[in-house]
């Protein structure tokens, strides 16, 4: 056991802890510490006249106890009593004891609160600090009220002892995160300021904090800061490591408060001032250049020091995004850093490249570390590095390097971490969109996606390449064609049967020409899954089955007698058993033309913003998807998408045209305004784009999550009704 350190001459302290430590068990611990707290309940209650030696031994040692995890109910009148000594040791304690252990709410606080005054009023530099710290620790709205104004007034006083200013800087900053309504600089603001100024580097170390948090909230108040925070850095930057040699860390000049200018510097625009601005572009660009320089030590503390440096500076760079020459340096700079053996290292460069790529004076620059990437995407170990790969995958993407990209995210989601595949498939599905020069290359990916990852495509990328394929006359029949060969696998995802059970019901009869796929090997393949389905896709593939009655008349027969199974018209699902009956009646009583009418071809959709891009947006946050890539997306994508002109085929693809948006619409919706008369979408509803109510115009009728006719799966009265319906729009 090694020895118990007196520590300022409290025996009985050092005993008692060794006490402790020495006990076999915890009963015996517990027996010991209760055998304690009798005897300095006794001492507090019995002699009214003890020494402040003796009151700060007991309050030590009930400090102790609750940091052993006991409850401690007495004592804190004895510690308020020791902030009234003038023994520095005995007023540590009082501070300590109550920073730990005193309730914001108790009703000390008043009692706690003159005794800080009197130590703030003291001018002892000792007492005041003391007395800071503990309004920090406690950090009650009570103290914030009762200090906030003082404490400025000690920030700034001229007389004021350097070591007082750091604590008042740091309380205030304290009280300021805790209560900023009660905290006014008001008058103090210039003079705060200029403590950026000051000949201690503490002071400026602690003031920067407190003003970073303040600019935060009021840049305005604080603008003055940035030409004094250029002037401070520019002095630490072009000093050598002996002019501040109480702050040199590893031969590394006050790094500390270098990272702290930096992001300071980061709450504002770069400075309208030419002289400030030029100081402050030649600092960035010794920072860099001071990355290039050999290492002056080998140990770890020295590149630890070099490096967050720069990468604060190359955050201001990017945060600037101003200057092309150092946008492209930064980024040369971080492409040194992709393949380093510090994993911390590969993460931020990979973060830091994630945001360069957004610039368009370094977007280029960061595409040439495109093999880097790939390679840290299939060979890191750690899966968030492999994250930020992929985050900066999606990034540098382009019209250029879309299908590499594409591939190697596709490659690499079959042993994707489980907790990335969803994110990963919706970054798949919008760069295979946003960038599809050739559709059927688009229909292709989607269709692997579901094979790869299936569990993890959401709705809005089904429902996402049933919009375009509907909208794209020129992509159908490959869709149809590709989509049949994918059914014919003997395990296929149930959002493959769902993507299928929709194309061949719409566009079957592009391929139904080859007798490998007619109308009834359709029919049976489609069938053939639909035991292995939930409810929702039995539904869908129902619909299917009327559609196909109307597009091939010679499957009437065998999808007559499907429908009229009992498993059908008989099921225990309502929604299945309805849409059986109708359907079957339907196919049954309606003529060709009333069939033709009801069950014709789905109209072009309105396009809206994409709802994968609105997914992933709700995923990783506002700042997901930049704005450089919507108007990217606007630039490039812009002649790609929407439906070529389909002919008048009936009045309702008349009207329906009517609404649609020019082929020129972007794909992702950028610039898409919603028809006039459609139904306001909800905000929170993800799935608009495909199947909302306003999608189709009011000529056509509405759809249903399946996309086929609402008007057949409402409730109704009777079969004959909805017959009535459906002539009634034939006329």
């Amino acid at each position: 056991m090694p020895a118990v350190s007196k520590g300022d001459g409290m025996r009985g302290l050092a005993v008692f802890i060794s006490d402790i430590r020495n006990c076999k068990s915890k009963e015996a611990e517990i027996k010991r510490i209760n055998k304690e707290l009798a005897n300095i309940r006794s001492k507090f209650k019995g002699d009214k006249a003890l020494d402040g030696y003796s009151k700060k031994k007991y309050v030590c040692k009930l400090l102790f106890i609750f940091l052993l995890g006991h409850d401690i109910d007495f004592g804190h009148m004895e510690a308020v009593n020791l902030l009234s000594s003038n023994k520095y040791t005995e007023k540590q304690i009082g501070y300590l004891f109550i920073s730990v252990l005193v309730n914001s709410n108790s009703e000390l606080i008043r009692l706690i609160n003159n005794a800080i005054k009197n130590d703030l009023s003291s001018r002892n530099p000792t007492f005041m600090c003391l007395a800071l710290h503990c309004i920090a620790n406690v950090g009650s709205r009570e103290m914030a009220e009762a200090f906030a104004s003082e404490i400025p007034r000690i920030l700034v006083a001229g007389d004021t002892m350097d070591s007082v200013k750091q604590s008042a800087a740091l309380c205030l900053l304290r009280l300021y995160k805790t209560s900023p309504d009660l905290v006014l600089m008001g008058e103090w603001t210039s003079r705060v300021v200029h403590l950026l100024n000051d000949q201690h580097m503490g002071v400026v170390t602690a003031a920067i904090s407190l003003i970073t948090c303040l600019s935060q909230k009021n840049p305005d108040e604080f603008k003055t800061c940035v030409s004094l925070a250029v002037s401070r850095l520019s002095r630490i930057v072009s000093s050598a490591s002996t002019d501040l040699q109480d702050y040199t860390y590893y031969f590394v000049p006050a790094p500390w408060l270098s990272c702290k200018l930096l992001r300071l510097l980061q709450c504002y625009p770069p400075p309208e001032d030419g002289a400030v601005k030029g100081r402050l572009v030649e600092c960035l660009e010794t920072i860099l250049n001071k990355a290039q320089e050999p290492p002056k030590s080998k140990k770890v503390q020295h590149s630890n020091a070099k490096n967050a440096i720069l990468f604060e500076a190359i955050s201001l760079i990017i945060h600037y995004d101003s200057e092309p020459n150092l946008l492209v340096r930064a980024c040369n700079q971080l492409g040194q850093f992709l393949q380093h053996r510090e994993t911390n290292l590969r993460y931020l460069a990979l973060e830091s490249m994630c945001t360069l790529a957004s610039s368009e004076f370094s977007h280029e620059a960061v595409k040439t570390h495109i093999e880097t990437v790939i390679n840290a995407l299939k060979t890191e170990r750690d899966v968030s590095v492999r994250q930020r790969a992929a985050d900066l995958l999606y990034a540098m993407c382009d019209r250029s390097n879309a299908k590499q990209i594409v591939a190697e995210m596709l490659s690499y989601l079959e042993t994707a971490d489980y907790s990335i595949r969803e994110e990963m498939v919706l970054k798949v599905a919008i760069l295979a969109e946003k960038y599809a020069v050739d559709y059927s290359w688009y229909v292709d990916t989607i269709l692997n996606l579901i094979r790869i990852a299936g569990d993890y495509v959401s709705e809005e990328v089904w429902y996402r390449v049933i919009q375009i394929v509907i909208n794209r006359d020129d992509v159908q029949g490959y869709a149809a064609k590709t989509v049949f060969e994918a059914l014919q696998a003997p395990a296929c995802h149930e959002n493959m049967v769902k993507v299928g059970g929709y194309i061949l019901g719409e566009f079957g009869n592009l391929i139904a020409g080859d007798p490998r796929s007619s109308p009834l090997v359709q029919f049976n393949l489609l069938h053939s899954k639909f035991h292995l389905c939930s409810v929702p896709t039995r539904a869908l593939l129902l619909s299917a089955y009327i559609k196909f009655i109307n597009l091939f008349p010679e499957t009437k027969a065998t999808i007559q007698e499907v429908l009229r199974c009992d498993s059908q018209i008989r099921n225990s699902d309502v929604e299945l058993q309805q849409r059986a009956v109708e359907y079957l009646k339907l196919s049954s009583i309606a003529s060709t033309d009333v069939l033709a009418t009801v069950l014709e071809e789905m109209p072009p959709f309105p396009e809206r913003e994409s709802s994968i891009l609105a997914k992933l947006k709700k995923k990783k946050g506002p700042g997901a998807v930049s704005v450089t890539e919507l108007e990217d997306s606007k630039r490039e994508g812009g002649e790609l998408n929407g439906g070529g002109d389909r002919g008048p085929d009936t009045s309702a693809m008349a009207a329906s045209n009517a609404s649609t948006p020019s082929p020129s619409a972007d794909l992702l919706g950028i610039r898409s305004v919603a028809p006039i008369g459609a139904a306001p979408t909800s905000a929170g509803s993800l799935l608009v784009d495909v199947f909302s109510e306003a999608g189709p115009t009011a000529a056509s009728a509405a759809v249903n999550d399946d996309g086929f006719l609402r008007d057949l799966e409402q409730p109704t009265e009777t079969s004959d009704s909805l017959l009535v319906e459906g002539s009634g729009d034939s006329e």
